[in-house]
């Protein structure tokens, strides 16, 4: 199974990377591949590799030059649309991996705000951010819901990457399927709600907001964003897309991007 790196804006491009070396610590970049299985018009800077490499240890990855995020994950920071200079809110940020692709597009500049219910998560987001020259973001724990009344029609891009099944990660975690019941199929469906209709109010007019979750599951994606439009008259669907891991090399992904008019 292919495993995909990103490439820093801030650090690094593909012209100017280092080379790998295959004598030394690091592995061979040449033996990689770029992706093959994103749509045309994504501008998505990829490189995948086919066989296990430890690219942690490698002074490249230490010193920020890239991020090891799947090609799908990717997929998903690029739908919001970002422009430099722009207010983003991240509001479901766990460790960062987005946040820091969103500050990567902006050529760290503007502004984003990444939230989460767990702090040890922002503090790994604080490190990762450090290592890649990002000092855009700030982190926030969502203890209340007064951060949502406290930003409300402040963000130009909103990325609601929700809690989910995880069905789209099945393949590389197949434990995982036979732990799913039924009643935490139905919690997760109520907390995907609640968090779309209370995180919207923070995205301005004419703002674009992204929800997106790593499930394979319509009752999690396309169903949710039904219900949503059918009781917010002022938004609309813009585009939407599904990450198949059954046809690339990717886990599974569904984002939809919806625009307040």
């Amino acid at each position: 199974m292919a495993y995909a790196l990103r490439l820093g804006r801030i650090k690094a491009v593909s012209a100017s990377l280092p080379k790998y070396s295959p004598a030394g610590s690091d592995p061979c970049i040449n033996n990689s591949t770029t992706n093959p299985y994103v749509p045309q018009g994504f501008g998505l800077t990829t490189i995948l590799f086919t066989e296990k490499k430890n690219v942690f240890a490698t002074k490249t990855f230490q010193s920020g030059y890239f991020e090891v995020q799947d090609g799908g994950s990717q997929m998903i920071s690029l739908l919001l649309d970002v422009r430099p200079g722009m207010r983003v809110v991240d509001a479901c940020a766990g460790a960062g991996g987005k946040s820091l692709h969103i500050a990567s597009l902006m050529k760290n500049k503007g502004k984003i705000l990444s939230l989460d219910i767990h702090e040890r998560r922002l503090k790994e987001l604080r490190t990762r951010a450090t290592r890649n020259g990002v000092d855009i973001i700030e982190q926030k724990v969502i203890d209340s819901q007064k951060v949502i009344k406290r930003f409300e029609n402040s963000f130009d891009r909103v990325l609601l990457d929700v809690p989910c099944t995880g069905s789209g990660v099945f393949r590389r975690n197949p434990d995982a399927k036979w732990k799913l019941k039924k009643e935490n199929l139905q919690n997760l469906i109520m907390t995907q709600t609640e968090i779309l209709n209370s995180y919207c109010q923070m995205l301005k007019k004419d703002g674009r907001l992204v929800y997106a979750t790593c499930s394979l599951f319509p009752v999690e994606n396309e169903l949710q964003v039904k219900r949503f439009l059918e009781t917010h008259p002022d938004w609309q669907l813009d585009n939407e897309f599904h990450v198949r891991p059954d046809k690339t090399p990717f886990d599974g992904f569904y984002a939809a991007a919806l625009v307040r008019r």
